[in-house]
């Protein structure tokens, strides 16, 4: 096999020429969007345990910032919007897989619920680690690999930053749906005009349930992210809920099965579908997830130890090949240094860490690991596709046994385990996001020391965000319940249960497992199978309605190449403004749910459901209008360019 050369990148913008970047309109605007990106991603990832890359739709909207507010036309100064702006959905995505756990086991009276410093300062350490981790790997990862990795979000960010001309109607897209998912989303959980879920049991299938959500969302993630993972996905749910569930009544019946301790027929008679789902499908599911992300992790260990090497050339090499252009300058290696070691400190020493110092061991040498290892996966599969929940259970399941040989058992060893996984999870998010925004500017020209202090500026205002946000959300509706099911937060609970206290259910946990396998042998990748698998079939539908639109669209042979990618693109926008504008609306019905009127709530007194509903035929209709929108945003072509 000959190796193929790779070609010399010119940045967009040269590194002798200086225009503005690093401005305090900048920096402000990129905070802004890596709140409302960070919270948007963390009600969207509590729901449905996935999240979408926010760098395309931040680039789009810092271009309309700088262009329509400031009058300034500055690629430099859009960059470094998104920069920040991406922050935000990083970090959220590794904080809902973990921390949810540590208010789930204070629920059920194991330790204590998590203090707001607690939370902000595991995000922070996680964030500002995954940032430090990667600087010293971009000559490696970035710079020397980017022809030879593809860095597909990179490049389509890029893209979509040097079309600038194209930013104000780019924007006006993703503007346009977040203010209809905006509006939808109150109509359905504020107004509660119509139900949110539309849901059948047939009478003559018992076990089974069938039906689907009719967020805006949900059908946005299933655009973005095509029909084939949607496909997975609802192959997962069809497999749980049309075939396990049924198969569970109808050889259980008069049987009590652990973990409940009521007949199946009682369960089935009383909760129907639902509690099926709940006592049994979870652990299934959680087998299955857990399997995949380890056999993800397996299939990379080739590379990882490749990147690993070539991230140890690249550290020793960095000082010698310092440069003074513009376009090369990284952070300096001893400030690095100094960052890394005063935070592994502060996690060892701060007390509302609860991480002793073989946890802090654990977390700088499994930062630094996954950190390499997710930095180079992101310029293969991209943010979106990055096995970060992988990752973490490799994570937890080491250290969970760790602290248990040592001696820290019980809620002190299971928080103890959780922060450890929430600080890597979120470690190799941003390293991930760092990555990909470093890979960006690589192709614009933009000074990789400024990029690198505006990540850390998006991971502070994030990480001061997320914990409000999570306690919010918490108190609104709890986690592990029907409006946030959490299913990453769930399975990584489980897990550290069932290595610390030996509780698990292993015969449903092993079912799960070995589908998993069997699912990979098949060809089929396993995590968006595992995770429809483990949520209900409601949202997988939903998802698959986003993907079905995705197809129909691909599928269009009346169209050119160049229609089609800009067809495809429109959708991508809108889109990504449906999950910003439902997931802040989500918030926003959260605080309403927390405000006392009386003896209700400000959520109580907005509901018009007894006044006005309508009902099931109502959803479908507006659940029709909104797959009307999705195409016509997408097809609809302005009349500049018509």
């Amino acid at each position: 096999m000959v190796k193929e050369e790779k070609k010399e990148l010119k940045p967009y913008i040269s590194a002798d020429k200086v225009m503005p970047e690093f401005t305090v309109r900048a920096i402000v605007s990129g905070i802004v969007l890596a709140v409302i990106f960070g919270a948007a991603n963390a009600y969207l990832g509590l729901r449905v345990g996935l999240t979408v890359s926010a760098s395309i739709p931040a680039a789009v909207i810092g271009m309309a910032v700088i262009k329509l507010l400031f009058r300034k036309n500055s690629i430099l100064e859009s960059n470094m919007i998104q920069t920040i702006g991406s922050a935000g959905e990083s970090l959220a995505a590794g904080a809902i897989f973990t921390i949810p756990a540590l208010f789930l086991w204070a629920d059920e009276g194991i330790g204590q619920v998590p203090g707001l410093m607690q939370l902000t300062l595991l995000a922070f350490c996680g964030g500002v680690l995954g940032v430090l981790f990667m600087v010293p790997l971009r000559q490696a990862i970035v710079v020397k690999e980017f022809g030879t990795l593809p860095f597909p979000e990179a490049n389509a960010c890029a893209e979509v930053l040097l079309a600038g001309e194209q930013g104000g109607s780019s924007a006006r897209t993703v503007f346009t749906g977040f203010g209809i998912s905006a509006v939808y989303k109150f109509l359905v959980d504020g107004l509660k005009l119509f139900p949110g879920e539309l849901h059948y049991e047939p009478k003559f299938y018992n076990g089974s349930g069938i039906g689907t959500q009719v967020y805006p969302a949900l059908l946005g993630v299933g655009y973005i992210c095509g029909p084939k993972i949607a496909s997975y996905m609802f192959v997962g749910g069809v497999t749980s809920w049309l075939v396990i569930m049924p198969l569970i009544v109808l050889f259980g019946q008069n049987m009590i099965l652990f973990p409940s301790t009521v007949t199946i027929a009682e369960m089935w008679a009383s909760g129907g579908a639902y509690s099926i789902w709940s006592n049994y499908i979870k652990y299934i599911g959680a087998g299955a997830v857990a399997a995949g992300g380890i056999m993800s992790l397996i299939k990379t260990l080739p590379l990882l130890v490749k990147t690993f090497a070539q991230a140890m050339k690249g550290l020793s090499s960095t000082e010698k090949n310092a440069s003074t252009l513009r376009t090369e300058q990284d952070l300096d290696i001893k400030i690095l240094a100094v960052g890394i070691v005063g935070i592994i400190l502060l996690i060892w020493l701060v007390p509302s860490i609860p991480v002793n110092l073989i946890g802090a061991i654990i977390i700088a040498v499994f930062g630094f690991f996954f950190a390499t290892v997710s930095s180079r996966l992101v310029g293969l599969v991209g943010s979106s596709n990055n096995p970060v929940s992988g990752m973490t259970i490799a994570t937890l399941l080491i250290a969970t046994m760790v602290l248990k040989a040592t001696g820290m058992t019980g809620a002190a060893g299971m928080t103890g385990a959780i922060s450890i996984g929430s600080i890597i999870c979120i470690i190799a998010a941003i390293a991930g996001d760092t990555s990909q925004d470093l890979g960006t500017g690589y192709v614009v020209g933009a000074t990789p020391r400024r990029q690198q202090i505006g990540e850390i500026i998006g991971v502070a205002a994030s990480a001061l965000a997320i914990g409000s946000v999570l306690y919010l959300l918490n108190k609104a509706w709890g986690y592990g319940t029907a409006e946030l099911p959490a299913p990453q937060a769930m399975l990584m609970k489980m897990i550290i249960e069932g290595v610390m206290n030996n509780n698990l259910p292993w015969t449903l946990v092993f079912i799960g497992v070995f589908l998993a396998i069997v699912i990979e042998i098949l060809g089929i990748p396993v995590l968006p199978f595992a995770v429809g698998l483990y949520l209900p079939i409601h949202l997988n539908a939903a998802i698959m309605i986003g993907g079905l639109i995705r197809l129909f669209i691909d599928k269009k042979k009346e169209w050119s190449e160049e229609r089609r990618g800009e067809v495809i693109n429109n959708g991508l926008l809108y889109s990504s403004g449906l999950i910003a504008g439902e997931g802040i609306i989500g918030i926003v019905l959260a605080i309403l749910a927390i405000i006392p009127v009386g003896e209700k709530t400000l959520a109580d007194a907005v509901n018009l459901s007894e006044k006005i509903n309508f009902g099931n035929a109502g959803a479908i209709v507006f659940l029709l209008l909104l797959i009307g929108s999705i195409l016509y945003f997408s097809i609809k072509q302005d009349k500049e360019s018509a």
